[in-house]
């Protein structure tokens, strides 16, 4: 066991911690403790709380030297963190401590917390994946840390004006992030544009020179990750981009300080706003800036980390792992061999060999429209060195795939990474996977459909390196901090031990038939319900019931998640009410919380639906105490921690072969919902573990959809002409039953969804999806059986920790092993 020369000297006792936030609110905040707010009180526990964060990241760094520990380095275009301050305490283990030593001092520490602004890093799934997975690594004792880009605004905060959806700029910044240290020493100069000239050395050989580039300057911005038990700091490299002197004299020399300044401007621009639209050139130029930004950065801070121990390339892959996170990193494979080739003179071959053993790829999406491109002229512009690479790569192996199977040009084609009709473009998965020694998917049914549908021709060619890694989520965050409630009932119930092993909780089986425990469960599951409802109508001016089912969908408002089949439920049961008397056995809360791609039109219109809905349903006497509707804007980390707790449904619908696994559906199941899902993503493993009995199943399986659409044999229309219900549901809408003052708003829904082939088969789905709910309000009705239901799915999610995705992570990529303190 290896140990560190450095020694911790701020203690984690109440008079240590309470002398520090004092004095912080006066040498670092320039107050007297009487006039500080909650804002001023939560900047300075963050401070108080960094320098212990400080010390124990020195003497993890050190820990890791002592025993030259390879380590994992995660590549992320996005990462989605969620407030820091109160996770860190909560890994620390000192929010006992805190809110104690706050109430002391005449504060409440969750509103002290709240005055934390969420961190506008990233927005959605892939970004929250991340987080947890930093979270776990900690946990773990392992040597991974995340690479980023310090974004100053988020992609927008979410208002809502007359039920639509309103995009406002999210600056985060505004009032700094005390827990964050900027690193300016460390500091990387990166080259963009230019050109190539081609010259020979004086033996001869070819010797590219990338020339007359202007560059930019990346900062590293360092977020402290905390490990549960605070023995393990690493931590999260975000770089900010600024002008650089060079980029700016020439001009200056000319006179011209205006001009001058707008380029400063223009070059800080990379990392001012996350996901700029690609609509326009402009803004596809600045996201393939973004993307290579960011790869640049990352890999300059490696190289400087390696070469600090090591002067040997040939053992780089036996120091350092590189996991690329979805296509958005691609550009790592091209850089790291322009590094190798180009600076460090590293003969090709040997160089390509580096390269694939360092890096792998973890694919996402099956959506084709998902799958990056960019267009050769824009890479010449902005990238000329980094095209010529890709073209010697895409040469090389085309060479071999034509040598393996001769005559196959079709074969040939469909591998390369350039696409040759129209306008020519490179495919950045296809390099994903070509520069990767492993490439995932992330539950079993994608990882299957990686290998068949997305990419059949490179798994024939390299079966061994395709493999699966289920996601999962760290229970840290998403039950321990989110729900406290609950999680002091699984410790009374089973130990600590289920916050670092959550197998653990498989023992709560045993007391899914307990009355006493159940009423315990449930209990918890009310008040979490009515912390919802309180904030529900303090936010909306609507009132829920918590003797309601809680149905919550709360993810990307997107087709193929198929809200619009959610929202098509609840009209049908509000005509069942009205129009029919069939009142349901339970009332029934419906709340969405989800954002639209700002230019995806359809995702806006669906929430303009949403709110449509909810105007009629809500406002009916009729349907007053057995239906309400909600949508809660601006949907992010921390008002997630307040809806999953609440959940009892949770709305897993997508089209079966869309999700690539989901991530929301676990965290909903660990805090005791019911899932109702189709076979899809991590739907299907979380089905095998909780059980069919405790789960509601429902619609079309990934083969039927596929065989349908690829026959074009789905025909809505007869699927309408033969259901009365449907016939019902949309002949509201074409009626204008719910937008009465907005004729004909609504139509194109109709038109969608009776259209040839409409790809995400909602009707199809319809009859199976109203009958499962059917079961639902059955099953709910039975107080005593739902408990028992809610009580097995948190038992039975042990599997779904990000602390066995890692463990896997770490055993079949990385190689690479906890390093205890």
């Amino acid at each position: 066991m290896s140990k560190s020369s450095f020694t911790i000297k701020k203690k984690n006792d109440r008079k240590s911690l309470t002398a520090d936030i004092r004095d912080h609110v006066v040498y670092s905040l320039s107050k007297e403790a009487e006039a500080a707010n909650e804002r001023d009180m939560g900047k300075a526990l963050s401070l108080a709380l960094r320098d212990r964060l400080v010390e124990r990241m020195i003497q993890t760094r050190d820990r890791y030297r002592n025993v030259k520990a390879k380590r994992m380095y995660y590549f992320s275009i996005e990462y989605l963190l969620g407030r820091c301050l109160g996770n860190s305490l909560c890994n620390m283990e000192l929010l006992d401590l805190c809110e104690d030593i706050f109430k002391d001092m005449g504060y409440d520490l969750d509103e002290v917390r709240a005055s934390e602004r969420d961190p506008a890093l990233g927005n959605g799934g892939l970004g929250r994946l991340a987080a947890c997975f930093l979270d776990s690594l900690a946990t773990l004792d392992m040597p991974g840390c995340g690479y980023g880009i310090h974004y100053e605004y988020g992609l927008f905060r979410q208002s809502i004006h007359d039920g639509y959806q309103k995009e406002l700029a999210d600056y985060w910044m505004m009032e700094g992030m005390p827990l964050q240290l900027e690193r300016p020493d460390q500091a990387v100069i990166i080259p963009l544009y230019g050109k190539v000239v081609n010259t020979v050395t004086p033996d001869g050989d070819y010797l590219p020179m990338w020339m007359d580039w202007d560059d930019i300057i990346g900062v590293p911005y360092d977020i402290p990750i905390v490990g549960y038990g605070g023995k393990t700091v690493n931590y999260l490299r975000l770089f900010a981009a600024r002008a650089s002197q060079n980029f700016d004299m020439e001009i200056f020399n000319h006179g011209d300080y205006i001009r001058a300044v707008q380029r400063k401007v223009e070059s800080e621009m990379v990392s001012k706003v996350l996901y700029p639209t690609e609509s326009v050139s402009f803004g596809k130029e600045l996201r393939l800036v973004q993307e290579y930004f960011l790869v640049a950065c990352g890999l300059r801070d490696i190289t400087r980390r390696f070469l600090a121990q090591n002067d040997d390339f040939d053992e780089f892959a036996s120091y350092v792992a590189i996991q690329l996170n979805d296509t958005h990193p691609a550009l790592t494979v091209v850089e790291l061999m322009r590094f190798l080739v180009d600076e460090k003179r590293i003969q090709w071959g040997k160089a390509w060999e580096i390269t694939r053993a360092t890096c792998a790829y973890t694919n996402h999406t099956l959506l084709p429209e998902a799958l990056e491109q960019w267009s050769v002229s824009l890479l010449e512009k902005v990238l000329p060195r980094h095209l010529q690479i890709i073209y010697e790569i895409n040469k090389r192996f085309l060479k071999k795939v034509a040598a393996k199977y001769p005559g196959d040009s079709e074969k040939v084609r469909r591998m390369s990474l350039v696409t040759e009709s129209g306008s020519k473009k490179v495919r950045m998965a296809n390099l994903a996977v070509i520069g990767s020694h492993s490439v995932n998917g992330v539950s079993a049914l994608h990882s299957k459909l990686v290998k068949t549908r997305l990419f059949p021709d490179f798994y024939e060619l390299e079966p061994g390196k395709f493999n699966n890694k289920t996601n999962g989520v760290t229970p840290r965050r998403w039950l321990l901090k989110s729900n406290p409630v609950l999680a002091r009932l699984l410790t009374d119930a089973v130990g600590k031990e289920w916050i670092t092993d959550l197998s653990v909780l498989k023992r709560l089986d045993a007391y899914a038939q307990d009355s006493e425990f159940k009423a315990l469960f449930m209990k918890a599951k009310r008040e979490n319900k009515v912390r919802l409802g309180n904030f529900i109508h303090s936010t909306l001016s609507i009132n829920v019931s918590p003797d309601s089912i809680f149905d919550i969908q709360a993810k990307r408002i997107h087709e193929y998640k198929r809200q619009l089949l959610n929202v098509l439920h609840i009209m049908h049961m509000y005509i069942q009410i009205v129009d029919h008397g069939n009142e349901p056995l339970s009332p029934r809360t419906f709340i969405f919380a989800g954002k639209a791609a700002p230019g995806y039109w359809e995702a806006k219109q669906i929430i303009k639906l949403i709110h449509s809905v909810a105007d009629v349903v809500n406002n009916n006497p009729r349907t007053k105490d057995l239906l309400k509707v909600a949508f809660i804007p601006d949907y992010r980390v921390s008002l997630a921690e307040k809806i999953i707790p609440a959940c009892d449904l949770s709305e897993q619908i997508s089209t079966a072969g869309t999700e690539a696994s989901g991530t929301g559906n676990m965290k909903f199941a660990m805090n005791g919902a019911l899932t109702i899902g189709t076979y899809d993503g991590a739907n299907i493993e979380m089905l095998e573990e909780v059980g069919e009995d405790n789960f509601y199943l429902f619609g079309l399986r990934q083969e039927e959809v596929e065989q349908t659409l690829t026959a074009h044999s789905y025909r809505p229309r007869e699927v309408y002409n033969n259901s009365f219900e449907i016939r019902q549901v949309l002949g509201a809408i074409l009626e204008n039953r719910f937008s009465p003052d907005d004729h004909d708003l609504f139509r194109w829904i109709v038109d969608k969804l009776l259209a040839e082939n409409e790809q995400y088969m909602h009707l199809a789905d319809f009859q199976s999806y109203i009958n499962t709910q059917g079961m639902v309000d059955k099953d709910y009705a039975s107080k005593q059986l739902w408990a028992q239901k809610a009580i097995l799915n948190t038992a039975r999610m042990g599997k779904f920790s990000t602390d066995r995705t890692m463990q896997e992570y770490a055993e079949g990529i990385w190689n690479i092993k906890s390093i205890k303190g």
